[in-house]
């Protein structure tokens, strides 16, 4: 009778350790992905597309965006007019605004530069006046005379360095959060614009030490997602900060090493881009040279391999390509997507 007593518990604890070890495996796919290859690649550096940029001199370090028909440029080298604004059917440039200096009009540190394609504004980060400026797009292009506006004054204890402006209530941005006298860790927030509220996602990765992120958001999506620029991990989240995925790159491993994995990440279409460099930080390396290309559900699709180092990209909704700034022989190109992603 005892005997037959013990073989029961054994079988209830083999029994409800089972379910135990199923429910955990059960939760870990639903929000854990391990990608052990992305070797669907496809070289596309033959497919580019040269831009000319007439006689419009621009520097090394840029930024680029899209509103409505048009490309912005942000040069944050020039000693000069800082940002350039060209037709984005024949690229020509329509006019140059944004002196640097320290005068009323002009801009003395620029930062970020984000569109507000609702409104056709586009907003310009100023950290030496600690003001986000905003440039009325209509304004700009018709009337010599127009003065920015400051959308508002920044505050210098928080504020998100780099933000996706979804609506005046409601931004993605990324914050410092100092852990130390000399370290600090970026961190995912909800932003709003008007009331200056600044609410931190809740999620963050519990297996990431020394958080150095990328970020995009999408509202039409619903979705914001984070890429590391230290470890081969990418994290989608729904717009309020709840968990989608996780999806953990060839290179993953739990060390912080010299390694330069994502660089800037975008929507596109349904699908998301992100560059990728797996080189070392401390050379030229760390410049990325393909961008990958994953579903909304983090599921790796295809590289794009360019065989050039990328220092900065935007993606056109309208022509469906993608518009990049190169640190090679050409300095900015367009590659048509058309037939490659689907």
């Amino acid at each position: 009778m005892k005997s037959i007593q013990t073989m029961n518990t054994i079988i209830k604890i083999i029994f409800f350790s089972f379910l135990t070890l199923f429910g955990s495996c059960s939760h870990h796919s639903e929000t854990e992905k391990h990608q052990s290859k992305r070797n669907n690649v496809l070289n596309v550096r033959d497919r580019l597309k040269e831009i000319e940029m007439e006689d419009v001199l621009i520097g090394s370090i840029v930024r680029m965006c899209i509103i409505d028909d048009y490309l912005i440029i942000a040069d944050h080298k020039s000693f000069d007019k800082l940002i350039h604004l060209f037709d984005k059917n024949d690229y020509s440039c329509l006019i140059s605004i944004g002196e640097r200096g320290q005068g009323p009009d002009d801009i003395t540190l620029m930062g970020h530069i984000e569109p507000d394609e609702t409104n056709r504004v586009f907003y310009v980060n100023d950290h030496g006046k600690n003001v986000i400026f905003g440039y009325a797009l209509d304004s700009v292009l018709t009337n010599p005379l127009y003065k920015r506006e400051v959308k508002m004054k920044m505050n210098t204890e928080q504020f998100p360095d780099k933000y996706c402006y979804l609506n005046d209530t409601m931004s993605i941005g990324i914050t410092i959060i100092p852990t130390s006298y000399s370290t600090f860790n970026q961190s995912v927030a909800r932003w709003n614009m008007e009331t200056e509220e600044i609410i931190p996602m809740v999620y963050t990765n519990p297996k990431v030490h020394n958080k150095r992120i990328q970020i995009a958001a999408s509202l039409k999506d619903g979705a914001y997602v984070e890429c590391y620029t230290n470890y081969d991990l990418m994290t989608i989240c729904t717009l309020d900060g709840k968990l989608k995925y996780n999806i953990y790159g060839p290179n993953w491993s739990e060390e912080n090493g010299n390694t330069q994995h994502f660089g800037k990440v975008t929507f596109c279409d349904k699908k998301i881009i992100a560059a990728y460099s797996g080189g070392n930080r401390l050379t030229d390396e760390y410049y990325p040279t393909k961008l990958l290309v994953f579903n909304m559900n983090g599921d790796y699709l295809i590289t794009l391999d360019f065989g050039h180092m990328i220092t900065d990209y935007c993606y056109d909704t309208e022509k469906n390509r993608i518009i990049l700034n190169l640190n090679a022989e050409i300095q900015f190109a367009y590659l048509d997507l058309d037939g490659i992603i689907i």
